[in-house]
């Protein structure tokens, strides 16, 4: 049976969170953690939180929800971990066990300094909620540029550049346009396009794999930043999580216009193939603005679309 541990991301007004150092005589001591504890006998993963962190830092959380599970085997014990976005809480926050705290931003996050369970969370802290797939009129790139600003002004901070219908050349000279724009905007920019255009280190903030190209790799294509994946189906994700990508868009959970013939999956199977995902999880598929709160709340990272977020004419 796996260790069941609740823990929290506890989030301040300047968007850092807060960790706390594991003690030298405890597993994995020395590094730093968020904090919580196990899931007692009887209790649920949320009142655990709630009496973990009122013992380890006497505060209360009031704005809480669900932020990604993770399994993980370490070599001498499963752990299962549910961890939760606090955004709000009563109190203040003081190590009750004499144990070191910091307040650090998730860019600021070294993963070799975190067990390596807690790993993923740092991605999920890192990435935004909102994922936008750019959308038609790559061919005039006056107007694709224009509703690209659009979007960012309105508060997108991760874009995948899906531009298929233009050659490697057109795509590589909207790319050079886009990624000015995004670094304006302080949002990340990734590249959807054959392996062979992969290599354009320092032309993007990273890369989008199609699952045909997940499934044809065995390891994480390392130095191209960001690396997240297009995933349908149990295996795709499990491959996704084995070769430790930063994300995974899970598609179609509702009906789209653009595949109307694709079987959906609905919130309740969305929820349950990305419990054991180990990598934060964006929903895809019908997706608009104001299902951002449903995804979350079924453990996803938030929301990817296309057509739900690309700005119109």
């Amino acid at each position: 049976m796996p260790i069941h541990v609740a823990a929290a991301a506890i989030l301040d007004n300047q968007g850092q969170v807060l960790i706390s150092k594991r003690a030298d005589h405890l597993h994995q001591g020395g590094l730093w953690e968020f904090p919580g504890g196990k899931v007692e006998a009887g209790e649920s993963p949320r009142e655990a939180l709630n009496r973990e962190l009122k013992e380890e830092l006497d505060i209360l959380p009031l704005a809480v929800e669900p932020l990604i599970r993770i399994r993980h085997r370490y070599d001498d014990r499963l752990v299962l971990l549910d961890f939760f976005h606090v955004t709000r809480y009563q109190g203040e926050a003081k190590g009750m066990e004499g144990q070191p705290l910091r307040w650090v931003r998730p860019s600021e996050m070294s993963a070799e300094e975190f067990p390596a369970a807690d790993r993923p969370v740092i991605s999920a802290l890192c990435l935004p909620d909102l994922y936008m797939i750019t959308g038609s009129d790559p061919n005039e790139a006056e107007v694709f540029l224009r509703r690209l600003e659009d979007a960012l002004k309105r508060g997108v901070r991760l874009v995948q550049l899906r531009a298929h219908v233009l050659s490697n050349a057109t795509y590589r000279h909207l790319l050079d346009s886009a990624r000015p724009l995004c670094a304006h905007y302080q949002a990340k920019l990734l590249i959807n396009r054959p392996t062979d255009c992969q290599d354009w280190i320092g032309a993007a903030d990273g890369i989008h794999l199609p699952a045909h190209q997940l499934m044809a790799i065995d390891e994480r294509p390392e130095g191209r930043g960001l690396v997240g994946a297009s995933c349908h189906h149990r295996a795709e994700l499990e491959r996704a999580s084995q070769l430790q990508l930063d994300y995974a868009l899970l598609s179609p959970v509702l009906a789209t216009s653009s595949h109307p013939e694709a079987r959906v999956l609905g919130w309740d199977e969305f929820a349950d193939r990305i419990n054991s995902a180990n990598l934060p999880v964006y929903a895809l598929g019908g997706m608009q603005i104001d299902m951002l709160a449903r995804a979350k709340q079924a453990g996803g990272q938030g929301i990817a679309a296309i057509s739900g977020l690309w700005p119109k004419c």
